[in-house]
Protein backbone atom coordinates (compact mmCIF):
# COMPACT_ATOMS: atom_id res chain seq x y z
CA UNK A 1 0.00 0.00 0.00
CA UNK A 2 2.61 2.33 0.88
CA UNK A 3 4.91 0.87 -2.29
CA UNK A 4 1.53 2.61 -4.25
CA UNK A 5 1.55 5.73 -2.39
CA UNK A 6 5.04 6.08 -2.95
CA UNK A 7 4.82 6.11 -6.41
CA UNK A 8 1.57 8.25 -7.13
CA UNK A 9 3.95 10.88 -5.13
CA UNK A 10 6.84 10.18 -7.36
CA UNK A 11 4.90 10.27 -10.42
CA UNK A 12 2.74 13.56 -9.37
CA UNK A 13 6.23 15.35 -8.80
CA UNK A 14 6.98 14.38 -12.08
CA UNK A 15 4.66 16.60 -14.12
CA UNK A 16 3.76 20.23 -14.20
CA UNK A 17 0.69 21.28 -12.17
CA UNK A 18 -2.55 21.98 -13.96
CA UNK A 19 -2.05 25.74 -13.98
CA UNK A 20 1.08 25.38 -15.12
CA UNK A 21 -0.13 22.83 -17.86
CA UNK A 22 -3.21 24.73 -18.81
CA UNK A 23 -1.08 28.31 -19.20
CA UNK A 24 1.42 26.46 -21.41
CA UNK A 25 -1.78 25.12 -23.69
CA UNK A 26 -3.15 28.43 -23.55
CA UNK A 27 -0.69 30.12 -24.72
CA UNK A 28 0.96 27.37 -27.22
CA UNK A 29 -2.65 28.26 -28.75
CA UNK A 30 -2.28 31.88 -28.65
CA UNK A 31 1.50 32.70 -30.05
CA UNK A 32 1.01 29.82 -32.94
CA UNK A 33 -2.43 31.89 -33.90
CA UNK A 34 -0.24 35.65 -33.40
CA UNK A 35 2.30 34.24 -35.71
CA UNK A 36 -0.32 32.93 -38.53
CA UNK A 37 -1.66 36.34 -37.76
CA UNK A 38 1.52 38.44 -38.28
CA UNK A 39 2.54 36.29 -41.44
CA UNK A 40 -0.68 37.30 -42.74
CA UNK A 41 -0.32 40.91 -41.90
CA UNK A 42 2.87 41.32 -43.40
CA UNK A 43 2.28 39.15 -46.62
CA UNK A 44 -1.21 41.33 -47.41
CA UNK A 45 -2.19 44.64 -48.17
CA UNK A 46 -6.20 43.89 -48.65
CA UNK A 47 -9.22 45.18 -46.35
CA UNK A 48 -8.42 42.12 -44.13
CA UNK A 49 -4.81 43.49 -43.11
CA UNK A 50 -7.34 46.42 -40.47
CA UNK A 51 -8.82 43.17 -39.29
CA UNK A 52 -5.51 40.92 -38.38
CA UNK A 53 -4.08 44.01 -36.99
CA UNK A 54 -7.16 44.72 -34.82
CA UNK A 55 -6.61 41.25 -33.84
CA UNK A 56 -2.95 41.35 -33.57
CA UNK A 57 -3.04 43.88 -31.01
CA UNK A 58 -4.83 42.60 -28.08
CA UNK A 59 -4.02 39.09 -28.85
CA UNK A 60 -0.24 40.58 -28.03
CA UNK A 61 -1.34 42.02 -24.66
CA UNK A 62 -2.82 38.96 -23.82
CA UNK A 63 0.13 36.78 -24.82
CA UNK A 64 2.12 39.51 -22.39
CA UNK A 65 0.18 38.87 -19.10
CA UNK A 66 -0.23 35.06 -19.64
CA UNK A 67 3.46 35.22 -19.76
CA UNK A 68 3.91 36.87 -16.72
CA UNK A 69 1.55 35.02 -15.09
CA UNK A 70 2.90 31.87 -16.18
CA UNK A 71 6.35 32.97 -15.62
CA UNK A 72 5.40 33.65 -11.59
CA UNK A 73 3.53 30.41 -11.36
CA UNK A 74 7.24 28.26 -13.02
CA UNK A 75 9.18 30.29 -10.38
CA UNK A 76 6.45 29.43 -7.22
CA UNK A 77 6.27 25.64 -8.64
CA UNK A 78 9.69 25.24 -10.47
CA UNK A 79 10.02 22.13 -13.00
CA UNK A 80 9.86 18.66 -12.87
CA UNK A 81 13.39 17.74 -13.24
CA UNK A 82 14.79 16.28 -16.72
CA UNK A 83 15.88 12.84 -16.74
CA UNK A 84 19.31 12.31 -14.98
CA UNK A 85 20.38 10.14 -18.42
CA UNK A 86 19.79 13.02 -20.34
CA UNK A 87 23.22 13.86 -21.93
CA UNK A 88 24.22 17.49 -20.72
CA UNK A 89 24.21 19.11 -24.34
CA UNK A 90 20.83 18.57 -24.22
CA UNK A 91 19.88 19.14 -20.73
CA UNK A 92 21.80 22.83 -21.69
CA UNK A 93 19.90 23.38 -25.07
CA UNK A 94 16.52 22.69 -23.22
CA UNK A 95 17.65 25.22 -19.88
CA UNK A 96 18.69 28.06 -22.96
CA UNK A 97 15.87 27.24 -25.10
CA UNK A 98 13.06 27.86 -22.47
CA UNK A 99 14.86 31.34 -21.06
CA UNK A 100 14.48 32.26 -24.76
CA UNK A 101 10.95 31.11 -25.00
CA UNK A 102 10.56 33.11 -22.04
CA UNK A 103 12.28 36.70 -23.04
CA UNK A 104 10.35 36.14 -26.51
CA UNK A 105 7.04 35.94 -25.11
CA UNK A 106 7.64 38.94 -22.62
CA UNK A 107 9.69 40.65 -24.81
CA UNK A 108 7.71 40.63 -28.36
CA UNK A 109 4.56 42.05 -27.13
CA UNK A 110 6.62 44.84 -25.28
CA UNK A 111 9.00 45.71 -28.21
CA UNK A 112 4.83 45.31 -30.32
CA UNK A 113 3.33 48.47 -27.95
CA UNK A 114 6.59 50.28 -27.81
CA UNK A 115 6.96 50.25 -31.37
CA UNK A 116 3.16 51.48 -31.86
CA UNK A 117 3.65 54.30 -29.34
CA UNK A 118 6.75 55.61 -31.19
CA UNK A 119 4.20 56.28 -33.82
CA UNK A 120 1.91 57.47 -32.13
CA UNK A 121 -0.69 54.35 -32.96
CA UNK A 122 -3.26 53.39 -30.58
CA UNK A 123 -2.83 49.88 -28.68
CA UNK A 124 -6.65 49.66 -28.86
CA UNK A 125 -7.24 46.21 -26.91
CA UNK A 126 -11.66 46.29 -27.79
CA UNK A 127 -13.21 49.46 -28.67
CA UNK A 128 -12.97 52.69 -26.57
CA UNK A 129 -9.95 50.70 -24.12
CA UNK A 130 -6.14 51.24 -25.37
CA UNK A 131 -3.23 51.09 -23.17
CA UNK A 132 -1.26 54.13 -22.82
CA UNK A 133 2.33 55.08 -25.01
CA UNK A 134 5.13 53.79 -23.24
CA UNK A 135 7.21 56.40 -25.95
CA UNK A 136 7.56 59.45 -26.97
CA UNK A 137 6.86 59.79 -31.06
CA UNK A 138 9.78 59.01 -32.83
CA UNK A 139 9.96 57.97 -36.32
CA UNK A 140 13.69 56.11 -36.50
CA UNK A 141 12.73 54.43 -33.62
CA UNK A 142 9.63 52.63 -34.46
CA UNK A 143 11.79 51.63 -37.32
CA UNK A 144 14.31 49.79 -35.34
CA UNK A 145 11.51 48.57 -33.04
CA UNK A 146 9.23 47.27 -36.45
CA UNK A 147 12.79 45.41 -37.60
CA UNK A 148 13.33 43.83 -34.15
CA UNK A 149 9.63 42.92 -33.53
CA UNK A 150 9.78 41.62 -37.40
CA UNK A 151 12.94 39.51 -37.15
CA UNK A 152 12.42 38.31 -33.56
CA UNK A 153 9.17 36.92 -34.89
CA UNK A 154 11.40 34.87 -36.97
CA UNK A 155 13.61 33.61 -34.00
CA UNK A 156 10.51 32.61 -32.13
CA UNK A 157 9.25 30.76 -34.77
CA UNK A 158 12.40 28.66 -35.44
CA UNK A 159 12.46 28.30 -31.37
CA UNK A 160 9.04 26.94 -31.36
CA UNK A 161 9.97 24.68 -33.94
CA UNK A 162 12.89 23.81 -32.09
CA UNK A 163 10.55 23.30 -29.16
CA UNK A 164 7.99 21.10 -30.89
CA UNK A 165 10.62 18.75 -32.35
CA UNK A 166 11.89 18.35 -28.36
CA UNK A 167 8.76 17.45 -27.53
CA UNK A 168 8.35 14.29 -29.96
CA UNK A 169 11.59 13.29 -29.83
CA UNK A 170 10.85 12.73 -25.64
CA UNK A 171 7.19 11.74 -26.34
CA UNK A 172 8.14 9.54 -29.35
CA UNK A 173 11.70 8.18 -29.06
CA UNK A 174 13.05 8.65 -26.10
CA UNK A 175 9.67 8.28 -24.28
CA UNK A 176 11.36 9.18 -20.77
CA UNK A 177 8.36 11.40 -19.36
CA UNK A 178 9.74 15.06 -20.61
CA UNK A 179 6.32 14.99 -22.91
CA UNK A 180 3.88 13.69 -20.12
CA UNK A 181 5.13 16.08 -17.70
CA UNK A 182 3.40 19.05 -19.46
CA UNK A 183 1.11 16.65 -21.38
CA UNK A 184 -2.97 18.04 -20.99
CA UNK A 185 -4.46 15.16 -20.72
CA UNK A 186 -5.82 14.38 -16.37
CA UNK A 187 -3.82 11.58 -15.07
CA UNK A 188 -5.81 9.09 -12.97
CA UNK A 189 -3.55 10.34 -9.79
CA UNK A 190 -4.86 13.49 -10.27
CA UNK A 191 -8.52 13.01 -10.25
CA UNK A 192 -9.60 12.96 -6.44
CA UNK A 193 -10.80 9.72 -5.12
CA UNK A 194 -14.31 8.96 -5.02
CA UNK A 195 -15.22 7.92 -1.24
Amino acid sequence: MKSVQRIREVRQIQRFNPLQRTLHWLMAICILAMLFIGVGMVSTVASDYLTLVNIHKPLGIAILVLALIRLVVRLRYGAPPLPLDLPEPMKLAAYLSHYALYALMIAMPLIGWAMLSAAEYPVVLWPGVWLPRILPLNPSLHTLLWNAHFYLAFLFFVLILMHLAAALFHGLIRRDGVFDSMAPTLTHDEVAPAE
